[in-house]
Parts: C-alpha cells; sequence; structure tokens
C-alpha cells in the first residue's frame, strides 16, 4: 500500500518536531493516540493542542533547549502529551524504565542533569525517595491523582506560559540537535546515556520507510518500556511521522489480547512474546479432542515441511502446495484473525536471538515473522529481513542507508545516520565505541553470507570460552533449550571457564500450571513443580532434545530448576527479557557450584 503524501512530507522534514506539526496539521481530526477501550481518546489535533500548551507550561518552569526532562510513566496516552511537549520546548525528554529503583532513577536523573520530572501515581514513592538526594530535580510533576506537597499537578502546569511561541521553538531546532537519551539497561556496569539526535531517528524512519509502505489507517500498539530504544522508534516516533494510531497497553502481560481488538498494521515484540505465543497454541491444541486436534497437526507438518522447502531455495511439490493452500484457507486464515493478524503488513522479532523453530512456527501459519536487528546505538535499526525476501535464522541484510561489515574477529560494525552522536558524559568509551572512520563497534560477533544477510552469533563479552579453550555462544544454548520444551520459561547456560556446560531452569509461568493440571498433580505452583520429580523428567526430555541438536562440547550436562519465576526488570532479566549474567552468577553461585561438586 502507498503511503499519504502527508507521510512522505513528514519523513522529509528536517526534525522529528517538525514531523509532528505536519502529521498534527494534515490528520487533524484522525485519531492518534488511544486506550483499548477507547476510555481516553486523543486526536491528532487535539495531541496538538494538549502538547502546545504543556509546553507553554514547561517554557514557564524553566524548560529550554539544552535541558533534559525525565519521564517515568507507562503505556498511557500522557506519556506521548508529556515527551511530545518537552520535544516542543527544544529541551530533551528521555524514559526511566518503570522497575527503577530510588538508586536507578538517581543515577539516570543526575546523570541527565534533569531539573524536571515527570510521573504518575503508580511510582511517585519512588521518585520522592529518590527526590531526598537529589537536590538539583527542581520540579516533580504527577499526572494524576492528589499531588502531595512539593509536587505539581499537571494541570497547574498546561499552559501556564501562553506568551511561548511553540512553531518558533520548532523552527529553532536543528536536525543535530539532541532528540532523546536511552540509558543503556546495564548488563555490564552502570547505564550509559545513549544520545540521540533528531537527523538519527529520521534516518531510522527512512529506513522503514524504504520496506513498509503504511496505510494512511495503520496501527500500533504501545507495550514495550518507553525507555527502550524500540518503543520509542516503532511506537512513539514512527507514528509521529507516518500518522500511525497508537493503541496504549498499560499492562505488557495483556499485549496478545490487545491484538485481536487493535488488528496492528505492524507488530514488534521480544523473542519471549513469540515463544509464549506459539507455546499457549501449542497448548490449546494439546487440550483439543482427537479428531479436531489430529488435522491441525497434519496441516501444521505440511506447511512446515513447504517452508523449510522455501528456505532452502528447493521446489515445493505441487501436491504439497495444494495442501498447504486448503489447509491456510480452511484452517490457518481463522487462527491468523483470532490471533489479529489478519492486516499486518510486517511482524518482526528482535532484542534478543529467536530460536528457529519459533519463527518457522508462525511462517506455517501465514504469519511471516521476520528478525531484525539493531540497537540503543543505532536507533533500533541496523539489519532487517525484508517481508518479501526474509531468510529464516538471519536478521536480514543492512537495512537501506546502513553500511555493515565484520572485524578480523567477527565483531559486527556498522556505519550510518543512525548511529548515536555518543554516550553522555563519557567521551572515552564513544572514542572506543565509534573510530576514527566512523564505524560503530557493536560489540556483537556475527556471521554475513554471500547475500549480505547477517546471523548474529552472540554478544562478544557473552561468549562462553571453556576449560578447554572452545568459544561458545550460551544464547545459542539457551534459544534451543527454550524450543526443545515448552516447560522451559527461561534458561541461563554456565560454562566459562569449565570443564561442561550447566544450566539453570526457570518452568514457564503460563504452560507448567496447565502441563500440572493434565498430568494429576496436586500443586501447580512454580516452586512446588520445581521440586516435583516428574517435572525434572519432563525437563530432563526437553535438555536431552536440546542436547541432539548441539555439538558434543556445548551440550548441557546438569541443570537446575530454579524454585520461582523471573520477572522483567529482577535480579535475573533486564526490563525487555535478557538475561543479567553476572547477578545471576552471584544470586545463584551456590546452586551453580553444587552442578560442578565431584
Amino acid at each position: 500500500m502507498e503511503s499519504s503524501a502527508q507521510s512522505r512530507a513528514a519523513v522529509g522534514a528536517a526534525t522529528i518536531a517538525e514531523a509532528f506539526l505536519i502529521t498534527s496539521s494534515e490528520r487533524a481530526g484522525d485519531v492518534a493516540v488511544r486506550t483499548k477501550a477507547d476510555e481516553v481518546t486523543l486526536t491528532w489535533g487535539q495531541l496538538r493542542d494538549r502538547a502546545g500548551a504543556l509546553a507553554q507550561g514547561l517554557a514557564a518552569l524553566g524548560v529550554e533547549p539544552g535541558a533534559t526532562v525525565a519521564l517515568l510513566l507507562g503505556n498511557r496516552p500522557e506519556f506521548h502529551v508529556c515527551d511530545i511537549a518537552v520535544m516542543l520546548t527544544g529541551a530533551t525528554p528521555f524514559s526511566i524504565y518503570q522497575t527503577a529503583s530510588p538508586e536507578q532513577v538517581r543515577y539516570v536523573v543526575t546523570d541527565a542533569e534533569a531539573r524536571v520530572l515527570i510521573t504518575e501515581q503508580a511510582h511517585l514513592a519512588t521518585i520522592l525517595r529518590a527526590r531526598e538526594e537529589l537536590p538539583a530535580l527542581e520540579h516533580v510533576i504527577v499526572i494524576d491523582g492528589e499531588a502531595p506537597e512539593g509536587v505539581t499537578p499537571l494541570a497547574d502546569v498546561e499552559g501556564a506560559g501562553p506568551e511561548f511561541d511553540v512553531e518558533a521553538s520548532v523552527a529553532a531546532l536543528g536536525p543535530d540537535d539532541t532528540l532523546t537519551l536511552i540509558y543503556t539497561s546495564g548488563t555490564t556496569g552502570p547505564p550509559k546515556g545513549v544520545v540521540l539526535t533528531h537527523r538519527n531517528l529520521l534516518t531510522a524512519v527512512q529506513c522503514v520507510e524504504a520496506l513498509i509502505r503504511f496505510p494512511r489507517d495503520g496501527r500500533v500498539i504501545s507495550w514495550l518500556p518507553s525507555a527502550h530504544v524500540a518503543e520509542r522508534n516503532a511506537h512513539h516516533y514512527l507514528p509521529i511521522v507516518y500518522g500511525l494510531e497508537i493503541t496504549c497497553c498499560h499492562d505488557p502481560r495483556e499485549v496478545l489480547s490487545y491484538l485481536p481488538l487493535v488488528q496492528p498494521t505492524w507488530f514488534f515484540a521480544v523473542p519471549r512474546i513469540w515463544e509464549k505465543l506459539k507455546s499457549g497454541l501449542e497448548t490449546m491444541l494439546a487440550g483439543q479432542p482427537e479428531e479436531q486436534r489430529a488435522p491441525v497437526e497434519a496441516a501444521l507438518r505440511a506447511s512446515l515441511r513447504k517452508v523449510r522447502l522455501e528456505q532452502r531455495g528447493e521446489e515445493v511439490p505441487a501436491e504439497l502446495a495444494a495442501e498447504v493452500a486448503r489447509a491456510d484457507e480452511e484452517i490457518f486464515a481463522g487462527l491468523r484473525r483470532m490471533l489479529g493478524f489478519d492486516a499486518v503488513e510486517a511482524v518482526n522479532v528482535g532484542a534478543a536471538p529467536t530460536p528457529v523453530e519459533v519463527i518457522e512456527f508462525f511462517h506455517a501459519i501465514g504469519v511471516p515473522l521476520a528478525e531484525l536487528w539493531g540497537m540503543s546505538e543505532t536507533c533500533g535499526a541496523g539489519a532487517v529481513n525484508p517481508p518479501d525476501r526474509i531468510k529464516i535464522g538471519t536478521v536480514g541484510p543492512a537495512a537501506p542507508g546502513v553500511e555493515l561489515k565484520l572485524a578480523s574477529d567477527g565483531e559486527l560494525l556498522i556505519r550510518s545516520g543512525v548511529v548515536m552522536a555518543g554516550y553522555r558524559n563519557q567521551p572515552e568509551q564513544t572514542a572506543e565505541a565509534i573510530d576514527s572512520d566512523g564505524w560503530l563497534h557493536t560489540g556483537d560477533i556475527a556471521e554475513i553470507d554471500e547475500d549480505g544477510y547477517v546471523t548474529i552469533v552472540d554478544r562478544k563479552k557473552e561468549l562462553i570460552i571453556n576449560a578447554a579453550g572452545k568459544n561458545m555462544s550460551p544464547a545459542n544454548i539457551e534459544a534451543a533449550l527454550k524450543t526443545a520444551s515448552p516447560l522451559i520459561g527461561q534458561a541461563c547456560c554456565i560454562g566459562d571457564g569449565r570443564s561442561y556446560n550447566t544450566a539453570l531452569i526457570v518452568l514457564d509461568s503460563d504452560f507448567a500450571p496447565a502441563w500440572a493440571g493434565q498430568h494429576g498433580l496436586p500443586e501447580a505452583t512454580l516452586p512446588a513443580l520445581a521440586g516435583d520429580e516428574r517435572v525434572r523428567a519432563a525437563i530432563q526430555e526437553g535438555v536431552d532434545a536440546a542436547n541432539a541438536q548441539l555439538a558434543r562440547v556445548e551440550q548441557i550436562k546438569k541443570f537446575t530448576i530454579i524454585a520461582g519465576d523471573w520477572q522483567p526488570g529482577g535480579d535475573e532479566l533486564t526490563p525487555t527479557m535478557k538475561l543479567r549474567r553476572k547477578p545471576i552468577a552471584e544470586k545463584y553461585a551456590r546452586e551453580i557450584e553444587a552442578m560442578y561438586a565431584r
């Protein structure tokens, strides 16, 4: 489908702020932001009015070009109002993870030198504790509920400085002015503030435009943390440029229930979401009577065979093609409608390795799931599988306008207008990351095939080197484990400097209780199941199946089932569900050493 003329005009804007003025003028009566049941709905014109009034009030508080404003907000319409308002003043908005502790809030607010912070009641207590040691934080603004002493209600700020000229402020912005800061998740040390400019994000938008032509009524779901680059790019800046309708999902655990209601045009999710969706479908199928289950299983087997033949570039027999076409019409089309993938132009997965079997499954049911690769330092852009040329197992070729190459040790290097301006307040680390020729050293070990498609091996710093000197990718081993058994929700491979590999395994919080019910286990809580021998035997079957797919040196010799769950933003996982390997090793040192005791 063709983008509208307005979309192309906004793509050509000098700044994201200018793009917003174009979109909000051209699409004034169209819905910009909403909640699922339309309890709150803002048109682009209303969003411009609200953001403009708030920009005036923020300017009256002293927010000006060069300043920073912190946001600690969930996925709600007010986030878009507040973030855009700060941008319209010429200042830099940045987000804090909702799971942040007072100490983490203090760190990023201090590093960013923010004098204003906007939050909601759910996080106000955390902010007030953090504020006790933030003397430079002059204003805390709360968007809802009652404001305690020393806190300002949002309503008191909106429109407080009517003399402020929003359009003049936007006109004064340049492409190389800072648009936002993305604080890295801090898996290997204190978070670094990635400085992204208007030019960076507009270049990233143009990368997407070259691959996907969004229809005028395009829709996305805002559900990832706004502190993550993927959320800001996919569900905030792209909608600003394309005029896409944003539906806010306040609880990320409910995002799958939003899909059939929203029917998104583009849906991006981290691997764990796709893994859960697959296991949920498999659980539903397993509960069906044999006469209903058998035809679906047969259709899946046939479709998977077709997908694999196509991926290998082999001819698909006519009878197989006809069988899959019938299955698509009779089974898979209804499944896609039920899931909410009827209107998708593209569906993507990224931020961590995705098991090939998961991607194959969705291709088999007619959902062309494609991996992409990017970093906070590249606006989340870098490599992406084109929707019509997906190569499963890769993250695709370089996105339009992006150069990729490998260093002598296999590290992936990227050069493009999407590459950050640098790390805030860290010139030495910036110089280490971006060389004199403009190549960003990503820290990812990769391979590039003859067609230019990139396969990510693992993070350079996370590769396991065993006692015999063999290099291994823990992420690939963990993906094999999770693929081998739907009971395995999380896995952390241990083996650096060791004579063999072991794993910490966390049961899937959705599938494990259902499995327990099907097998007549008296207790279905994760701690109880972790100690049950029948569960351990089922996990052992999964580990054995994974080991059959791994090289001998990669295989898991022993495992421990953790009695509980690992939550995003907790000790073990980042807010986007990446493993925090060092904290895991420290927290579970006793369990790990027990697996290596003779």
